[in-house]
This record gives structure tokens, C-alpha cells and sequence, in this order.
């Protein structure tokens, strides 16, 4: 069988909230079609229509999927479209009925008419299907159906989608077996196995390079979301509260940038309390930002974008981390447990309900913790076996379909758990561990199969049934 070889800039990308799944996927999938339209004559196109099926369709509105395709099919890159243009391009193209399709031809296009929402139609093969059917003036037609998967990766219907994954890694790894494996037998550390399989796509410093790029959108993210207040969109009236945490903890002590910002949370002590809400507040931070369709990473999704990013802030911020090579060890091996995760069960809410997401990123985040305090890879691979083993279940129920209640905190839940996660991995002993990394992961594969669809990013069950809304749409 073809070993699946996943890069740490597969697990972290850049890109714009609300959902990896639901915003940065078929945003990736529509330039895909874009680039087919382009192959066959962009010259000759007359229009385009988009189908979104089971979950796509079902919380769609409220996770921007109808905008992600639509600037997706503009052309757009979400990696560098400026996310203040968003609200301006999609009234401009709602007014006018008008597409500058690929940025290449302009051509007829009602959003309400040609994005359609079949909320009772799923496909088999995914819960995220789109597909893009396009005419040509001379009468001819294509279609193709893409799904987003989870985590901003996304299969063409009939592609065959091991050529991406034709490189040869010097080590191998399916499973976290296969990474303590090579970690006893080379004696390197987790971060450094890493680093010599992303050898088979790029230079060592380009990696670097890239891993820090990563990093400066993951700290100004964080930075962003603790100096904004207001409400965040989408008609459920939730108030930001980072920056308002932001504002108490200083205590008046005065910061012009990132720096001198952590400095000050410095100044303010080491207490378990004020420690505690420096978390939450990273966490929030983030996924406010991502709820206002700003720029996040996902890791591994956009829902749970706020974790690892937290985790990685208080390691600098109050465990002197604040080094370049940390960072990028630290989000190298938080990348390897996504990677085994990925590959093992899933990353996706609308598969396997939120333990895919938050559980995912906890458990990527206390390893790396772990890893970056001084542990050993069998310390680091306990640290993220104990985070997810306390997600195990956990489901995905958001409230109008919008990645806020109870997305937002759970962010912070799953920091705090893979800071004591890795707390506890540090002080054990995993000789004694009943639970390997590998057996939870098989768990939660089995819990998402078993786990009732409704619970699974639909907004059908739990809290988005239980939340009194006056909303139209969810």
C-alpha cells in the first residue's frame, strides 16, 4: 500500500478563517477547477454554478463556504488576499451579478442563484463535497467534484492522489511506533526526524524559512486578536473578550510591539492564575481573529487554530522560549502528531465530530511542549496520547453553524489540557503507560465511525439545538 507522506507545511498552511474544512478547502478546490477551466479555454467560458452537499451545505453559510468558493473562483490566493477586501469583493460581485472569473474573464454570476446549498444531498465518499460544473459557449460542459477532508487537504473525485506523495522519506512513519522507532534507533529527537524527511521537498533552511513564516502569521494572529474588541460576525452577538483579558492582566504597563508586549506579560509574575489567563487569552485571541475571516494557520484545522499557537506562546512567553530554533522544533514535532493522526483517523469535524480538531491539536501540542521542556519521544508521544485520550467524543455541534460557541472556548480547554498533558508526561514514567498513542488513535477512528452524524459539524444535535436563535440561516 502507498505510504501517505505528509510535509509540516501540510499540517500548518496559511489561510482565512472561519473553517479549514469548510472556508480554506473549497477556496483550494475552486482555484483547482479555475486552473482546469484555464487548460480547456477561461476565453470560451459562459458560466459557472456550484453544487455544496451534507455538511458543506448544512453549516456552509455560517462557515463562509459560499464565500470561500466564490473568491476562490475569482482567483484569489487566501494566503495573501488582503481579508479586509472580503465584504467589499462580495458585494461588489452580489451587485453587479458579475465574475472576474480566474482574473482572466469577466462573466455572469448571481451568488444567490449559482452558489447552491443542497441541504439534504450528501456523497458518499466525504460529509464536504463541492462540486463546480462550468459551460462553454460552444455548449460543452465539465464538472468536477472535490472533498475537503479536513485540515485544508482536498481529493479530486477520481484523482489518483498518491502523486503527491511520490518522494522517498529517509524515515518513514505511518504511526507513532514507526516514529519512536526511528527515534531509538538514530537517536535523534522527534523535531529532528522531522526535519530530515522535509529534506525530500526542500533545503533544510528553506524549511526553516517556511516554519518561521508560519510562526509570524501564528504571533500576529495572536497579537491582532488581543488588541480588538467588538462583536464578531454572523448575527449570534458574541463579544470578543481577548482584548479586554488583554487590557486587565497589563495593568496599565505600556508595550509598541511583540517584543516589548511579551516582555510586559512578563513583568506581571508567574502565578498559576495570571499564567492560566495568558492562555485563554492567546486562545481566544486566535479564534476570535478566525471567526472574523482573518488570517489564521490551521493546526491542524482553522476551528482549532487557537491551540497550538497558545501552547507555543506560553512556552515563549513564561518557559524561555523565545528563540528561533525552539519555535521551529516546536511546531516541527506538533506537525509529526498531526501527521500521525491524519493518517491513522482524521482530521475532519464533519468525520469524526471536534476530538478531530481540538483533541488533534491538544495532543499536537503537548508533545511538542513536552519535547521542548526536555522530554524524551516516549515522554512526548504519552504527553499527546493523554490529551486526546480526554476528547475522546468529543462532538461538533456549532451553534448557527458558526465556527464561535462552543468552538472559541474549546480552544482554550484544549491548551490548557496539553499543558497538563505534558506536565504529566514529564513526571512519569511511560514504562508504566496502559495506553499507547497508537491505540487512541485507532480509538478515536472508531469513536468518529460510531459517533451519530448529527453530531458531526452538521448543527443538527447538541448545543446548536439547544441555543434559542432568531437566526434565519445556520
Amino acid at each position: 500500500m502507498k505510504k501517505e507522506c505528509i510535509s509540516v507545511f501540510d499540517i500548518f498552511k496559511i489561510g482565512v478563517g472561519p473553517s479549514s474544512s469548510h472556508t480554506l478547502g473549497p477556496w483550494r478546490a475552486a482555484l483547482r477547477f479555475v486552473d482546469t477551466i484555464k487548460s480547456k479555454g477561461i476565453d470560451n467560458v459562459q458560466s459557472v454554478k456550484v453544487l455544496l452537499y451534507g455538511s458543506l451545505a448544512k453549516t456552509g453559510k455560517g462557515h463562509g463556504t459560499d464565500v470561500a468558493v466564490i473568491l476562490g473562483l475569482n482567483g484569489e490566493d487566501p494566503v495573501t488576499f488582503d481579508v479586509n477586501e472580503i465584504t467589499p469583493r462580495l458585494n461588489q460581485i452580489a451587485s453587479e451579478k458579475k465574475m472576474n472569473l480566474g482574473l482572466s474573464r469577466i462573466i455572469d454570476f448571481d451568488p444567490a442563484e449559482d452558489v447552491v446549498f443542497l441541504m439534504d444531498e450528501s456523497l458518499p465518499f466525504h460529509p464536504n463535497a463541492v462540486t463546480f460544473l462550468c459551460t462553454f459557449s460552444n455548449g460543452d460542459e465539465i464538472a468536477e467534484t472535490f472533498y475537503s477532508i479536513g485540515g485544508g487537504f482536498v481529493v479530486k473525485e477520481g484523482e489518483d492522489n498518491n502523486a503527491a506523495n511520490d518522494v522517498d522519506l529517509p524515515f518513514p512513519i505511518e504511526k507513532a511506533d514507526d516514529l519512536l522507532h526511528w527515534c531509538r534507533k538514530t537517536g535523534l529527537h522527534i523535531y529532528e526526524v522531522v526535519m530530515e524527511n522535509e529534506h525530500a521537498w526542500r533545503s533544510e533552511e528553506a524549511t526553516k524559512q517556511g516554519v518561521l513564516k508560519i510562526w509570524q502569521v501564528m504571533r500576529d494572529c495572536i497579537y491582532r486578536g488581543c488588541h480588538i474588541s467588538g462583536e464578531l460576525p454572523g448575527g449570534l452577538q458574541v463579544k470578543r473578550r481577548a482584548a479586554g483579558l488583554n487590557t486587565k492582566q497589563l495593568k496599565g504597563r505600556t508595550y509598541n510591539n511583540h517584543i516589548e508586549w511579551v516582555q510586559a506579560i512578563r513583568e506581571g509574575g508567574h502565578s498559576f492564575q495570571y499564567i492560566l489567563d495568558w492562555v485563554s487569552c492567546f486562545a481566544l485571541a486566535v479564534n476570535e481573529e478566525n471567526a472574523s475571516f482573518s488570517r489564521v494557520v490551521t493546526a491542524p484545522t482553522n476551528g482549532a487554530a487557537g491551540v497550538v499557537p497558545a501552547v507555543l506562546h506560553y512556552f515563549i512567553t513564561f518557559c524561555d522560549g523565545f528563540d528561533d530554533e525552539k519555535i521551529i522544533n516546536f511546531l516541527l514535532t506538533a506537525s509529526e502528531i498531526g501527521s500521525i493522526f491524519k493518517k491513522g483517523a482524521t482530521l475532519s469535524a464533519a468525520m469524526g465530530g471536534c476530538q478531530a480538531e481540538i483533541g488533534v491539536s491538544s495532543a499536537m501540542a503537548a508533545a511538542a511542549l513536552t519535547e521542548s521542556l526536555g522530554g524524551n519521544a516516549r515522554q512526548c508521544l504519552m504527553a499527546a496520547e493523554i490529551a486526546m485520550e480526554h476528547h475522546l467524543g468529543l462532538t461538533c455541534d456549532p451553534v448557527a453553524g458558526l465556527v464561535q460557541v462552543p468552538c472559541i472556548e474549546r480552544n482554550t480547554m484544549g491548551a490548557i489540557k496539553a499543558i497538563t498533558a505534558s506536565q504529566l508526561a514529564l513526571q512519569s514514567n511511560p514504562d508504566n503507560a496502559k495506553v499507547s498513542l497508537d491505540h487512541v488513535v485507532q480509538t478515536m477512528w472508531e469513536t468518529a465511525l460510531d459517533m451519530n452524524h448529527k453530531y458531526k459539524e452538521t448543527a443538527e444535535g447538541g448545543l446548536a439545538t439547544k441555543v434559542p436563535l432568531s437566526l434565519p440561516e445556520c
